[in-house]
């Protein structure tokens, strides 16, 4: 959901944020190896705020060229920043980041995982994401953004 999100949200950032944003990526470091499509009640809460997920979309494990090729990784959990620390080269540690830090007053937390929940789980989540992306744009209009 947040790669589809930033996607459709980015052109609000500003001028040149489609640039910027223009190699978006999501990648799991517990993804299993065949690729997986999108959870169908994620792909139904993008739908209800009128978004959509490339039907080809699959989920993938992280790379290690992943480290080099981005500039910001966003990790959703505590946990999956832990595990990114481990196999990130020391040299690039500075672009690892937990997603909550941008939402104001929820640093340091996890966006719940809404797999094992209801349906709503998933609204709750895109909202946080929303809150996160609002804080995210912010942050680059100010150019204060972590840069390679």
């Amino acid at each position: 959901m947040a790669e589809a999100l930033l996607k459709a949200r980015r052109a609000g950032f500003g001028p040149g944020a489609d640039a910027a944003f223009a190699d978006v990526a999501s990648a799991g470091v517990h993804a299993g190896p065949r690729g997986e499509p999108a959870d169908k009640r994620a792909a139904a809460a993008l739908e209800r705020v009128r978004l959509g997920i490339d039907k080809k979309w699959r989920s993938r494990r992280v790379r290690t060229e992943d480290f080099q090729r981005y500039e910001l990784i966003l990790a959703m959990e505590t946990d999956n920043l832990v595990a990114l620390r481990k196999i990130c080269p020391p040299e690039l540690q500075h672009r690892l980041h937990l997603f909550m830090d941008l939402v104001p007053g929820m640093a340091g937390q996890d966006v719940p995982d809404p797999y094992f929940g209801p349906a709503s789980g998933f609204d709750q989540v895109l909202m946080l994401l929303e809150r996160g992306l609002v804080t995210l744009g912010q942050a680059w209009r100010k150019g204060a953004l972590p840069r390679a």
